[in-house]
């Protein structure tokens, strides 16, 4: 059995005791500058992005309606339901379900657009983050 395995085992441990360079994975600089600091300056824009878009979110007003605008709910990208209006001609104290469901409509519709526009804000975003995020539209 042969113990040679390496023709110069000093030469081997050489390249094993070299510093490792991290700016080759995450940039930053040569000459002393700090190897994180491209990966740190990536992470901080992103951050940046995604809390303008969670503010742009939450500020918007979304209106979801039914029955051609008969019933209209008004809300927020927060989920908060901020207003309901309800077109007189079709209270009718005979026919409440009709009212039921056409309130139920609009507070689905109300929901789908909420979550259309939080797609359409964080969508870009989760990609950013390598997509597939949940809830992100990635």
């Amino acid at each position: 059995m042969s113990t040679d395995c390496c023709a110069d085992p000093a030469a081997t441990l050489d390249t094993v005791t070299q510093p490792f360079d991290p700016s080759a994975l995450f940039g930053g600089g040569q000459g002393g500058e700090n190897p994180m600091a491209g990966l740190l300056a990536q992470a901080q824009q992103m951050q940046e992005k995604l809390l303008a878009a969670q503010d742009e979110i939450a500020s918007a007003e979304i209106v979801g309606s039914a029955g051609n605008g008969l019933v209209t709910v008004t809300g927020n990208g927060t989920g908060e339901v901020t207003k309901v209006s309800i077109d007189p001609k079709i209270v009718d104290p005979d026919d409440v379900e009709t009212l039921q469901d056409l309130l139920l409509g609009a507070l689905e519709d109300l929901s789908r657009k909420r979550e259309q526009l939080a797609s359409e804000k964080m969508g870009p975003l989760a990609g950013g983050l390598g997509g597939g995020i949940p809830g992100l539209g990635g």
